[in-house]
């Protein structure tokens, strides 16, 4: 007699990527709400008066308990300890906790009250932090940037401790299979949450806030409404990963694997990981790329803003209708989906749906120009990255050059930033010439981020043992971190040094803060992002040398 063998539900490809479908939305949401103030930024200055340093600083803010109270290496500890599904359920519940928080921080009920002033009159001098110059507040910073940062900070030890959870959950799920296309779907999928962001941010905050005449009236404009749509998506999460729960333990229960671990936790096994020489190399790459994409993310609009020239559309006209904004994203789904299926299809098929793919991506830049808005401009960052990440994926999986797929990741982060510090510039009062210019240096920028996660993220289980791979994921995204702290405060800061003028014209009373939000020079910040991925082709070119020495195996296939 033949016995019967029960497939696991990890073998049958459905089952597998329906298990990244719902990790992948759950990021999604959690992308949205990172960047839900990113293209408002100029709304923010306008009716917060956040000038870019207390933007910067507020934004940074996310980082600042990871990195500097260590709650990522705990985080790290607690994946490994209590497994992937409980610390799902946690990082969803974090997160909505500091969204909430948030949220309250931008509303008109917090102007005023006894709250802002608390926070107006304390937290101006935090004693240690300050001589060290990390301190994620400071004198005179808007009460409402100082409680918002707070907010942020709890929501970002639970989007960080969700991204290291759902590595170590797409792991458990693919190792040995298509791990690198696996994980590279999942970071492009959750980047349409960028580019939904982007889409709707604005529209929300200024719903009814137009006058029939085409003008903004700031009185009007509800930036607490944007973060409000934040909190929500932050809700439908955490049902993912409620869903992700039931299935994740089903697996365990074919497998009789156990979430917990029954040995106890040692320092030792840190020392381990610290003492390969792969995952550092690993570790500094990311934090060096990351640096250079997340905070760029964060002031993109406004860069785009203060380069760009851009008419007035007609009030009353179909392209400063809200009707556009949701068939313009409805577009880009369309794009989304035929160039990420295209990967699954035969030639006939496939060919097919590049061409839709290609034919709605034009159509969405189009609608992006008619609309003459940075935010839907920048929209398209994601689009080229969800169609060439599987393929990316699929290269590693089946003939490997993850170290090769980073240094070319590299190169093309230094191209897109050069060209945005010097070229775009030139642009300047060419509205057509302008928009092609950013549109094709945002797809290839989004194309090269595409590269990292395809090749990074699943070279870790090849650096280190899988008892510790969540310290390991969970380390290196607190080096991460730390990168992702200090350039959105950096580049603030450099905004302000490096447009003095402005600052001056602000004070004198002879530039209103809408007019001084789209006039920053961006060169110094763009030269500054481009120097990041110098470094990181350098670090490429020596990770590549030190596998080639102790075999690590990050040049070889995953597909075992």
């Amino acid at each position: 007699m033949t016995e019967k063998v029960t497939k696991l539900m990890r073998d049958i490809p459905a089952i597998r990527w329906t298990a990244l479908v719902f990790l992948a939305f759950a990021m999604f949401c959690a992308y949205i709400f990172m960047d839900i103030l990113s293209p408002i930024k100029d709304l923010m200055q306008s009716t917060r008066g956040w000038d870019s340093t207390a933007f910067g600083t507020m934004q940074g803010s996310e980082t600042f308990l990871n990195v500097f109270i260590f709650f990522l290496i705990f985080a790290g500890i607690i994946l490994d300890k209590m497994g992937v599904r409980f610390t799902a359920i946690l990082s969803g519940l974090v997160m909505i906790i500091g969204a909430l928080i948030n949220w309250y921080a931008v509303t008109e009920s917090f102007d005023g009250s006894a709250l802002a002033v608390w926070f107006t009159n304390n937290l101006n001098y935090i004693p240690g932090f300050h001589e060290l110059g990390i301190s994620p507040f400071y004198e005179a910073m808007p009460a409402t940037a100082k409680f918002a940062s707070v907010g942020f900070m709890i929501f970002g030890c639970g989007v960080e401790m969700a991204g290291i959870t759902v590595s170590r959950g797409i792991v458990k799920w693919f190792k040995g299979k298509e791990l690198a296309m696996a994980m590279g779907s999942e970071m492009a999928l959750a980047r349409l949450g960028v580019a939904s962001c982007m889409i709707f941010s604005p529209v929300i905050a200024k719903w009814g806030a137009t006058m029939a005449d085409g003008k903004l009236d700031l009185n009007l404009v509800r930036v607490d409404n944007s973060v409000a749509f934040g909190v929500i998506l932050l809700m439908i999460a955490l049902i993912m990963f409620i869903v992700y729960f039931f299935m994740d333990k089903k697996l365990d229960s074919q497998t009789g694997e156990v979430e917990e671990k029954d040995d106890p936790f040692m320092v030792s096994d840190i020392g381990k990981i610290f003492s390969s020489s792969g995952f550092w190399l690993v570790a500094l790459l990311c934090v060096l790329y990351y640096s250079a994409i997340f905070p760029f993310q964060k002031y993109a609009v406004n860069m785009l803003q203060c380069n760009l020239t851009f008419t007035e559309v007609q009030a009353g006209s179909f392209w400063a209708s809200e009707q556009v904004v949701y068939i313009q994203y409805i577009i880009m789904l369309v794009v989304a989906a035929a160039a990420f299926i295209s990967n699954f299809c035969k030639k006939g098929t496939k060919i097919t749906l590049l061409a839709v793919a290609v034919l709605f991506l034009i159509t969405f830049c189009y609608m992006g120009y008619m609309r003459q808005s940075a935010s839907t401009i920048f929209a398209v960052f994601p689009l080229l990255a969800v169609g060439i990440t599987p393929i990316l994926g699929k290269y590693v999986d089946t003939k490997g050059k993850a170290a090769s797929m980073l240094m070319l990741g590299s190169i093309l982060l230094i191209v897109c930033h050069l060209i945005f510090a010097f070229v775009l510039p030139m642009f300047k009062g060419s509205p057509v010439g302008g928009v092609f210019m950013a549109y094709l240096t945002i797809l290839v920028l989004g194309s090269s981020f595409s590269l990292v996660p395809a090749s990074l993220w699943p070279s870790v289980p090849k650096l280190v043992d899988n008892k510790v791979i969540g310290s390991a994921y969970a380390l290196i995204f607190w080096i991460q971190n730390i990168g992702l702290w200090l350039f959105p405060l950096l580049i603030g800061k450099i905004l302000d040094a490096t447009n003095p003028q402005i600052l001056e014209a602000l004070d004198a009373g002879t530039m209103t803060p809408e007019v001084a939000s789209v006039s920053y020079n961006y060169t110094w910040p763009m030269i500054t992002f481009a120097c990041l991925g110098v470094a990181a082709l350098v670090f490429g070119f020596v990770l590549k040398g030190v596998d080639k020495k102790k075999g690590y195996g990050l040049e070889l296939p995953n597909i075992k």
